[in-house]
């Protein structure tokens, strides 16, 4: 346990200790982590448990002193929060990203003010952007109107300029969250084009009632985070977890599961729990949801982009020009 609590430790310190001070307290906590080792063994071994308790205190201590901010040079994808105004039936949302990307590296900046009337919602879908592997995706999920707009909501690490990301930092507070509403011609279109991800879309099962629920709730959880900055967490505080979360409000009894740390399989999940499109089998669902070469392929314009990418997609109804 004493090995364990000093690799945590250390890791703690790699990640977080500023200089000078992190070499000699690395040094250290490998030392210690090794001494409580063998310590079973030495004749001073509660001396040596009692340095290492004391470490691990002063660690702790250390530890809740780091805080989150919003004043950061951040990176241009995530430089900006999300806020909105929701009067009546009209949510009116600030600082929409709608980037034009060419590349990860190439892209025309757009933040946007839009308007939604929650009456004109009409569906939901369940977006998975696979990046490394089958087991781990990025979940994201986009609530569409009447008018054919869709909304996308992501809730993502905040990256500093230069700054790339490590599942293992992700333990470590060494980022903040930011939650992104976005057109799908961006968000969607950058990972399966920019970043060549594996996208499936799946429509979710839910009345109105819940669409709209669930909407405003991604809309407060923005608001929370633009006035209180928080840490991303690997295991309790990612793009999954946050799409749980606000389901269980809807719906409490929605059990736990590993797929919900395995995010490649939540939708597997969320099938169970009749959360996709009924009367076919899951696999069925999944090869059709596959958007990935029709996004790749697009050549229209971006407001024609969210219908494209749908053509074939089980429990979603074709326009006309869906093809075109």
């Amino acid at each position: 346990m004493g090995f364990l609590l000093a690799g945590w430790a250390f890791l703690a310190l790699w990640f977080q200790a500023s200089s000078p001070w992190r070499i000699p307290a690395l040094v250290l906590c490998v030392l210690i982590g090794v001494a409580t080792m063998l310590a079973p063994w030495l004749q001073r071994r509660k001396r040596i448990w009692c340095v290492a308790a004391v470490g691990f205190v002063a660690t702790l201590a250390w530890w809740q002193t780091l805080q989150p901010s919003h004043d950061r040079v951040w990176a241009d994808d995530v430089a900006r929060l999300m806020h909105a105004e929701v009067e009546g039936n009209t949510l009116r949302l600030h600082e929409v990203r709608n980037f034009e990307w060419r590349s990860e590296t190439d892209y025309t900046p757009r933040w946007e003010t839009r308007e939604y009337d929650l009456n004109e919602l009409v569906s939901g879908d369940l977006f998975l952007s696979y990046w490394m592997g089958p087991a781990i995706a990025h979940t994201l999920v986009s609530f569409g109107f009447a008018d054919g707009r869709q909304l996308v909501f992501s809730l993502e690490i905040r990256k500093e300029k230069g700054e790339s990301f490590s599942a293992i930092a992700g333990f470590f507070r060494q980022y903040e969250v930011v939650l992104i509403a976005a057109d799908e011609n961006d968000i969607i279109r950058t990972r399966t084009n920019a970043r060549g991800e594996t996208v499936h879309m799946y429509r979710l099962n839910m009345p109105p009632a819940a669409l709209r629920e669930a909407l405003l709730g991604y809309v407060r959880e923005g608001e929370q985070i633009r006035r209180e900055p928080r840490f991303y967490n690997s295991l309790t505080s990612n793009c999954t977890t946050i799409v749980f979360d606000l389901a269980r409000q809807i719906a409490p009894s929605l059990p736990l599961d590993y797929r919900l740390l395995l995010s490649g399989y939540f939708a597997e999940y969320a099938f169970d729990q009749d959360g996709l499109t009924p009367g076919l089998d899951f696999q069925v669902l999944e090869q059709a949801g596959n958007i990935t070469e029709r996004a790749r392929a697009f050549t229209g314009t971006p407001e024609a982009f969210p219908a494209a990418i749908r053509v074939g997609v089980p429990g979603v109804q074709e326009p006309p020009d869906a093809r075109h």
